[in-house]
């Protein structure tokens, strides 16, 4: 019985090198695809926070706000609890993110009158914001003092918005606020500062 064996050759230098400098090419490719890999998940987890803890970005629904807002707009707040009168904030209200107008703030008088006028302290409010003045559908009793740590709010669309006029809102408490509205991303057309 004759032994055969296979002769298996040997491969030469240059076809060695080849398959070395393929294999480099290999590990470099991986090592960057992974290094990118991490830094567009770190990327995207600082954006999240900052998006969820400074700079929350919201989706309007409704036409409480119009004119200011209309439904679908993409508006972006800052964290704050420093509000003057004509501000816009969002707040939670029974489970549901509300974007409305500061009116008055904490130990404020409110009036509303029939015909719609706001006083703040006995002085009627300038609000030019307002294309038709209402008054809504209100279950308080006016004058109204805002109690501490609060704010009175209304929405622009004043025979529609139910706001701080309404017990089913009621005044915001500042546990509540999600941040000062300020900037107005989308659709491209209205993208700017949203003027309080």
């Amino acid at each position: 019985m004759t032994d055969k064996r296979e002769k298996k050759e040997l491969p030469d230098v240059p076809s060695l090198k080849r398959e070395l400098d393929r294999a480099k090419r290999r590990s470099r490719l991986g090592s960057a695809l992974k290094s990118t890999l991490y830094a567009l998940i770190v990327v995207a987890a600082v954006s999240f926070l900052v998006s969820m803890l400074w700079m929350p970005v919201l989706r309007t629904y409704g036409h409480s706000m119009k004119p200011t807002l209309n439904d679908g707009d993409v508006i972006i707040s800052v964290k704050s609890n420093d509000f003057s009168k004509g501000d816009l904030i969002a707040f939670y209200s029974n489970n549901k993110l509300l974007v409305k107008r500061v009116i008055a703030g904490p130990g404020d008088w409110v009036t509303v009158e029939k015909d719609g006028a706001v006083f703040v302290n006995g002085e009627r409010l300038s609000e030019p914001y307002i294309k038709e003045p209402a008054f809504g559908n209100t279950n308080v009793e006016f004058p109204y003092q805002v109690p501490e740590s609060c704010w009175f709010v209304m929405g622009d669309h004043r025979s529609t918005s139910i706001d701080s006029r309404n017990t089913s809102v009621g005044c915001v408490y500042e546990e509540q606020v999600v941040g000062k509205v300020i900037f107005r991303v989308w659709p491209l057309r209205s993208f700017g500062r949203i003027e309080g």
